[in-house]
């Protein structure tokens, strides 16, 4: 409430779109619907354009996916809700963009392509690409508020009030909160009668007790998750298990999920077992493969001497080894949540989204791009993808 005496000037800007969330869909989506000449508004609360793009990748983000993005690269309770938007736009035309600006990239393993200097050049990109006058960043705008109008939608704060007809929400997901990071699309869009997945962490390391001595160690592990397969390069951290293989796994765990670890997936130590000397030690044969340090924990964890000879070795003994090196049953105490987590999984629910345009069906003029849906890409530069994607499809029909 004001005190009596104070007043309160409000500065009115009446535009054609207000875009909300200034990170990789945001800034995207005012590029492609600031096109044709309509006067767009990108607002954030932040003080800096695109923080998450910023340290994403280890600071030198992993923009797209050479190989391309597919349905089967997301997670989502409506898997084939990306089609439409993935069709339309494919890394190449942003690999394209990459190469206009002159921005030198990298491929990595599996299509991976990440910026070689820093993730800063993939700001300059966009940046570069909202310098037009009908384009307008306005950053800093904290404690938002959106109502419906005749005309469209007020959007305000203590300080200004955005007047226009339709309302681009790339707010984002809950990744990250010491940036910022919030659940002001998902109270929107509960708002307006859409339902919200609830979102839980995703592309995040294990939180797993037993393995902390193993810490800076990494090697190829297979890992099996509610019927989704892994094989990828696995860190052992002080708090459990990290490394590609893991933030892949994580999109499919839900909490008190167990996993499947086979330590050895391109060798059957069976038959390495039947082809070794008599008088080879056990942990000799599994030292040809894995770490020292490895072998030691892992026969101290099974109850096994490892120092025992093949010839002596017993079927009991032999088998335990086997299954618990190709099929060792875990189950994470949990994930290192949000401000560990690359992205959100969960968000809101594709059914009400127009698939084509990313227009409310439930409010006409309101649009929802990027992370802030129930749309969520495995590790390899598609959650950017689909930034990406979703952004040009909502300037296709705004532009």
């Amino acid at each position: 409430m004001l005190k009596k005496g104070f007043e309160v000037h409000i500065k009115t800007i009446n535009t054609d779109i207000i875009i909300i969330g200034a990170g990789a869909a945001g800034m995207m989506a005012a590029h492609f619907c600031g096109l044709e000449g309509k006067e767009v508004y990108l607002l954030d609360h932040n003080a800096q354009v695109g923080r998450k793009i910023l340290i994403s990748g280890g600071g030198k983000c992993n923009f797209t996916n050479l190989y391309g993005s597919d349905p089967k690269d997301y997670y989502s309770e409506n898997p084939h809700f990306v089609k439409s938007a993935l069709s339309r736009y494919s890394p190449w035309e942003f690999i394209g963009l990459m190469a206009e600006n002159d921005i030198p990239y990298e491929e990595r393993l599996h299509g991976q392509l990440f910026c070689k200097r820093s993730a800063k050049d993939i700001n300059t990109v966009l940046l570069t690409q909202l310098n037009r006058p009908n384009i307008h960043i306005r950053l800093g705008q904290k404690n938002l508020e959106i109502e419906t109008i005749s005309v469209g939608y007020r959007v305000f704060n203590e300080g200004h009030e955005y007047i226009a007809k339709d309302l681009v929400i790339a707010t984002g997901g809950l990744v990250l909160p010491q940036i910022g990071a919030s659940a002001f699309g998902h109270k929107l869009a509960k708002r307006f009668g859409h339902k919200i997945i609830p979102g839980t962490p995703a592309l995040v390391p294990f939180k797993l007790t037993g393995f902390s001595e193993l810490a800076g160690n990494a090697f190829i592990v297979g890992i099996t998750c509610n019927g989704h397969y892994v094989a990828e390069n696995v860190l052992f951290t002080h708090k459990g298990l990290s490394g590609p293989g893991i933030l892949k796994t994580s999109l499919f765990w839900n909490p008190g999920d167990e996993i499947d670890v086979n330590w050895l997936p391109s060798t059957n130590i069976e038959d390495e077992f039947l082809k070794a000397p008599g008088n080879y030690q056990v942990d000799t044969i599994l030292k040809k493969f894995l770490p020292n340090s490895f072998v030691e924990l892992f026969f101290d964890r099974i109850g096994v001497d490892g120092k025992i000879y093949i010839a002596r070795l017993s079927k009991k003994d032999k088998t335990l080894i086997i299954q618990s090196l190709h099929s060792m049953k875990l189950t994470p105490d949990g994930t290192e949540g949000f401000r560990k987590a690359e992205v959100t999984r969960g968000g809101i629910c594709t059914s009400k989204i127009s698939s084509k345009t990313m227009e409310s069906n439930l409010q006409k003029g309101l649009y929802f791009i990027g992370e802030v849906l129930d749309v969520t890409g495995q590790l390899g530069g598609h959650n950017f993808q689909w930034c990406w994607a979703s952004a040009h499809a909502v300037g296709k029909v705004l532009a």
